[in-house]
């Protein structure tokens, strides 16, 4: 069940939103994201990384529209942030060619309790699968070129819960 308290002023959460080419560092995110704040009392990750599909794969292509990503990704954490009473939240996607073993995804969500931030990055993982504007399309390990990878049907019905109404 979620939680609709509002915060404190003082307690206010903060978001960074980013889409970026580059790698990631997931120890300085969190680090950055908590601070010395003493209200936060879990902090979850997720990072999401690029599969070789059982050596048939040598990379994903990324693609978004810049602007347009950004915009989406930071409405659907004001959801999260709404539903949730969020200390801090981090998303950062990635675009470009990304080899297997390569981070994609990160979201961290600071939070007071635990139940609160897993919720919340759970709701923000599905979304991102599902609805953010990125395109992806598999490179083979032969060379070719596949085409533009589909949502799966499960990941559909995953993110079709979150906008039931409490």
């Amino acid at each position: 069940m979620s939680s609709r308290r509002p915060l404190p002023a003082e307690t206010a959460a903060t978001a960074t939103v980013r889409v970026q080419r580059e790698a990631f560092d997931v120890a300085a995110e969190g680090a950055a994201l908590t601070g010395r704040r003493v209200d936060i009392g879990a902090l979850v990750t997720f990072v999401g990384l690029c599969r070789d599909e059982a050596g048939a794969l040598a990379a994903l292509e990324l693609e978004h529209y810049p602007g347009m990503a950004e915009e989406e990704m930071a409405r659907v954490v004001g959801q999260a942030q709404a539903r949730w009473p969020l200390l801090g939240v981090t998303v950062i996607h990635r675009f470009g060619r990304i080899a297997p073993g390569e981070p994609i995804v990160l979201v961290a969500i600071a939070a007071a309790h635990r139940g609160e931030a897993f919720g919340a990055a759970e709701m923000l993982m599905d979304y991102l699968k599902t609805r953010a504007p990125f395109w992806k399309r598999v490179i083979r390990s032969d060379g070719a070129v596949g085409g533009w990878v589909e949502a799966k049907a499960g990941d559909d019905e995953s993110a079709a819960r979150w906008s039931a109404t409490d």
